[in-house]
């Protein structure tokens, strides 16, 4: 869990509760990158039910498997298109940095498709960059 007045994971510089507190805590974001920042901030908590919860259900997996010896541990967003609040589609092009237990790090750079549905943006599936 994330004190809500720590700096917020996903990098806005706003603090947890300001920012993805709010969507983890069931409000739904407004926009796809939005949700893109909350789903990084819930793989920096390690709350899988987040993560399920806002993956579409067209291609939501049975569980997500975090691995507990990664820490998330910065977001940089390069782009979006569309996924506005008056969109129903959207990508989001981000690179997440990670530090395993070892001291290794590494970075994942991913174009993620999001799709609005029933007015709650969803994660629907990304291509590695």
């Amino acid at each position: 869990m994330i004190d809500d007045d720590a700096r917020c994971p996903c990098g806005t510089g706003e603090t947890y509760g300001a920012c993805c507190g709010r969507f983890h805590g069931g409000r739904p974001a407004p926009t796809a990158e939005l949700l893109m920042r909350s789903r990084f901030s819930a793989f920096a908590a390690g709350d899988e039910a987040y993560l399920l919860a806002t993956w579409h259900p067209d291609t939501r997996p049975p569980a997500v498997g975090l691995d507990p010896a990664l820490r998330w541990t910065r977001l940089d967003v390069h782009g979006t298109a569309g996924g506005g609040p008056f969109e129903d589609d959207g990508w989001v092009d981000f690179t997440a940095h990670w530090r395993a237990a070892d001291g290794s790090r590494g970075a994942q750079r991913e174009n993620s498709r999001f799709r609005r549905q029933d007015g709650r943006w969803y994660y629907v599936d990304g291509v590695p960059g």
